[in-house]
């Protein structure tokens, strides 16, 4: 019986983190690899997503700083100004300086095909691209995921702005109505703020960032209100849109009180939901409204065919989709020595002011599993940067176990995406809340707040 052949050795569904990073290192050990791609190369991140959103949150960062806080330095910087039209500008260079516009070529340098098309499969090994049939004994399904709609009636006829359109507006609007307070909700509605947007930000849960520890819940909170001058509505559910001459009146329900706002835009930053539209019943595939089911090595119900990012429905990150990309990339040239992905201390960042960055579990997990838990808490007030810095709001927190080994970890501080790695590592490789309170840090430093907090956990030995 001659053996079956195919195109490809491995195809590859999206050229977003979960997929490109796979494609790349397959192709190295000499597989043809193809690479499908139905919009812009390069994915969530690199064109909607990480890469524009914190180029203009940098530049956002720097006016708010020199514009609110430059007096206190003795700086003169009331006359400062912007062109809005000039930060636009700035994001597209920092899309561009990626080098996903040039991507195509790189892939094609690598001996890996890019094929242009929205893929669907019509059986286990293969897939239509626009009427073109294409074969593979292998598939990796990273399609990532799309924006969720909120169940907000009116949407579709209603015209208003989405994380994808927010940040190619000629200018900022006057009033902004965010549904959604999550970390992307939240990142927006405070860039809009510093340029003059009067923002109302509803969240249908009790506290705005609520999968976060609720000390940072209420720490952005009272930041959003006192600083910003935002309206944050919790409990509510936004219920419908609609246009209102120039303007969008929203209705909304909070508690039982059925209450209405006009704003000049409305932005939905209700999530994502995965892209799972590629015909995977026709594959063998199982998945769900959630995302696409696989085992603990990333392989679905059809065994030659793998799935990693967004498109799983577990995370959002593009940290988290790359991983996925080379585990699955590992089990597919491994499949004697396969692996599993480990997302006990996967981090998670919210690019406000302050920054959060966050890993493990918060308390309210901890208490959910009745796990008992010592806390380490520090007020960034009491570490000296932030007299010199002149920036006293957020605080170290350290949930660990009865023995110092962390379970979780919160930092609330400038530059806390970076410090919260010590913490990754420590929950990584079982370094317990003692051992990095005698760890020297360098001072003056931001660090030195997670120093004092592991002092304070208290242990069984302590």
């Amino acid at each position: 019986m001659a053996k079956q052949t195919y195109d490809y050795d491995l195809i590859v569904i999206g050229s977003g983190a979960g997929g490109s990073v796979a494609a790349d290192i397959v192709a190295q050990s000499g597989w043809r690899v193809a690479l499908v791609e139905h919009n812009v190369m390069g994915g969530e991140a690199a064109n909607w997503g990480a890469i524009p959103t914190k180029a203009l949150f940098s530049a956002a960062h720097i006016y708010d700083l020199a514009k609110n806080n430059g007096a206190a330095f003795g700086l003169r910087s009331a006359s400062i100004g912007y062109n809005f039209p000039s930060l636009i500008s700035w994001k597209r260079t920092a899309i561009h300086r990626s080098g996903t516009s040039n991507s195509s070529h790189y892939y094609q340098s690598k001996d890996i095909a890019v094929l242009k098309g929205r893929a669907h499969f019509i059986s286990p090994h293969e897939i239509t691209l626009d009427r073109r049939h294409v074969s593979a004994r292998y598939f990796l399904i990273a399609t990532g995921s799309q924006l969720a709609a909120g169940g907000v009636k009116g949407l579709d006829v209603t015209p208003h702005l989405t994380p994808h359109t927010a940040l190619d507006v000629p200018r900022p609007p006057r009033s902004l109505f965010v549904i959604g307070g999550g970390a992307t909700g939240c990142e927006l509605a405070q860039f809009f703020s510093i340029f003059g947007t009067k923002v109302t930000i509803a969240e249908e849960a009790a506290r705005i960032l609520p999968r976060e520890d609720r000390e940072t819940s209420e720490l952005l909170e009272k930041a959003f209100r006192s600083r910003r001058g935002m309206n944050i509505l919790t409990h509510t559910k936004v219920l419908r849109i609609a246009r209102d001459g120039m303007s969008v009146n929203v209705t909304y329900l909070q508690g039982s009180d059925e209450r209405s706002i006009t704003v000049d835009q409305v932005l939905v930053a209700a999530g994502q939901e995965p892209c799972i539209d590629v015909g995977l019943e026709n594959a063998g595939v199982e998945y769900s409204a959630g995302g696409i089911e696989v085992d603990n090595h990333l392989a679905t119900t059809a065994p030659h065919i793998f799935a990693a990012g967004d498109v799983l429905g577990r995370f959002l990150y593009t940290h988290s989709a790359v991983y996925e990309s080379r585990i699955a990339a590992h089990n597919l040239l491994h499949p004697k020595q396969t692996v599993s992905p480990d997302y006990t201390a996967l981090p998670r960042i919210t690019f406000t002011t302050p920054e959060i960055a966050s890993v493990g579990m918060s308390e309210a997990d901890c208490l959910k599993r009745d796990l008992p838990t010592s806390i380490g808490f520090a007020p960034l007030s009491i570490i000296a940067r932030s007299n010199t810095d002149n920036s006293f709001e957020g605080f170290a927190k350290i949930i660990a176990n009865p023995e110092g080994y962390i379970l979780g970890a919160t930092v609330a501080a400038p530059h806390a995406g970076e410090i919260i790695h010590e913490l990754t590592l420590a929950i990584q490789h079982n370094i317990t809340a003692p051992e990095i309170a005698h760890t020297l840090h360098a001072f003056p430093s931001w660090s030195e707040a997670v120093r004092v907090a592991c002092a304070k956990v208290k242990t069984k030995k302590s």
